[in-house]
């Protein structure tokens, strides 16, 4: 796991090949303790788990990774789940983010589950409109309806379960590629 997640950074972590940019002193920014299931990589944030960035690292263009809030039904759901129980939506977005390009090729890359009522659009919505103009520019987003989202989740590479509590928080992210590899 340790090599994938290295083959992984070292592709996507611009920051990591421009302070060394001889790789192959690698043991300078690792410090792997497997016997206990810990990874450490330096400047990933402690919210990506070894498992999610494992996951991320995987996948490929167009697939689609779903970040479920705490009521929607991940386990019953996922191809491949991934826990993240206890944080927010909003935090993992941003950390994601990091590391997940977007899709540029489609009209919208991120998909949100429609609360079926044009009056209603939680507030988290918001902070996820920011942090994906910080991090990928401006990219359009749409509105999915319930079971059509469901549908989609099941099809989607992996499903994040998160402790987020807003309602309707669930988000789609379709996977782009990293343009300098």
């Amino acid at each position: 796991m340790v090599s994938l997640i290295l083959t992984m950074a070292s592709a996507t972590l611009k920051s990591v090949s421009s302070y060394f940019p001889s790789f192959p002193c690698i043991d300078i920014i690792i410090n792997c303790q497997s016997e206990r299931g810990i990874t450490m990589l330096k400047n990933i944030p402690p919210i990506l788990s070894p498992a999610l960035l494992k996951t991320i690292g995987e996948m490929g263009h167009g697939d689609e990774l779903v970040l479920g809030d705490a009521n929607f039904p991940s386990a019953s759901l996922a191809k491949r789940l991934v826990r993240a129980d206890g944080h927010g939506i909003p935090e993992l977005l941003d950390a994601i983010l990091l590391f997940f390009p977007l899709d540029g090729f489609v009209e919208c890359p991120v998909a949100l589950m429609d609360t079926g009522d044009p009056g209603i659009r939680p507030p988290i919505w918001q902070e996820y409109s920011k942090c994906i103009l910080r991090r990928e520019g401006d990219r359009h987003v749409e509105l999915v309806e319930r079971f059509a989202f469901y549908d989609r989740a099941k099809e989607a590479y992996a499903v994040v379960a998160t402790g987020e509590t807003e309602l309707y928080a669930n988000v789609i992210l379709k996977k782009g590629v990293v343009a300098d590899v």
